[in-house]
């Protein structure tokens, strides 16, 4: 049974943020808009700071508009028959959600909550349509980033079909630090503060499972643990751990 659309808690006011002074804007899709783009989209956005738990859009609802992340972060998870969490990405400022449902004219394929105190966008389905027609750089972007992203799931797919839990943990350490890492002078601290449960929700395991592997690879010294956050001490070990090399 599908869970309406409105959010868990209401967000905060609106904020009044120009796309043309958007810092995150040359990080996102809408970086190849021309001036009269981004007055269309300023005038036509509305921009919501949300709380960590919030949910964005729901599994199997209509979509109304898109979300592209000022700042914070969220995450686009499945839910299975038994109410089991998959997460499929964990979206970053710049990042675009939803527009994959409107293109296709399908209701949302997974949910959307914010992980991290987020100022997010809303751009309503007809004027995101209407920048779509008015600049084709914006719609060839959009094009390869959906292309770029089912290549993406074909290689989760193959992942989750061929590699243990114990090699999809490590290639998920490896992509994380590669994302939110910070180097320090001989390690790098993953930055991002996920509950061993979202980890254990992208890797497609049971939580257990992950805390027991992850004091294995604390204990053979290829990670560190800090409190939620992770540090990983060994990358090339850990590399080969994920079968990188394989």
């Amino acid at each position: 049974m599908f869970q309406s659309a409105t959010q868990t808690s209401m967000p905060d006011k609106p904020e009044n943020l120009s796309c043309a002074f958007c810092k995150t804007r040359v990080n996102s899709l809408f970086g190849s808009l021309d001036e009269e783009g981004l007055h269309d989209l300023s005038a036509n956005k509305t921009c919501i700071k949300y709380k960590k738990g919030q949910t964005l859009f729901y599994e199997g609802t209509r979509p109304m508009g898109i979300y592209c992340i000022n700042s914070g972060k969220a995450k686009v998870y499945k839910l299975s028959s038994q109410g089991k969490e998959q997460i499929i990405n964990i979206c970053n400022p710049g990042d675009l959600l939803g527009y994959r449902a409107i293109l296709s004219e399908e209701y949302y394929s997974a949910s959307a909550t914010v992980i991290e105190e987020a100022s997010i966008c809303f751009i309503p389905k007809e004027d995101f349509m209407g920048l779509l027609n008015k600049n084709p750089m914006f719609f060839q972007k959009i094009i390869k980033s959906i292309c770029h992203e089912l290549g993406v799931m074909r290689e989760k797919i193959a992942d989750l079909a061929q590699k243990s839990v114990r090699e999809r943990l490590a290639g998920s350490l490896l992509m994380l630090k590669e994302t939110y890492g910070v180097d320090g002078s001989e390690s790098t601290l993953i930055d991002i503060s996920l509950s061993r449960e979202d980890l254990a929700n992208i890797v497609g395991t049971a939580t257990e499972t992950v805390i027991r592997i992850l004091s294995e690879f604390k204990r053979d010294g290829l990670i560190s643990l800090e409190g939620k956050k992770i540090k990983v001490l060994k990358p090339r070990e850990l590399a080969k751990e994920a079968d990188f090399y394989g």
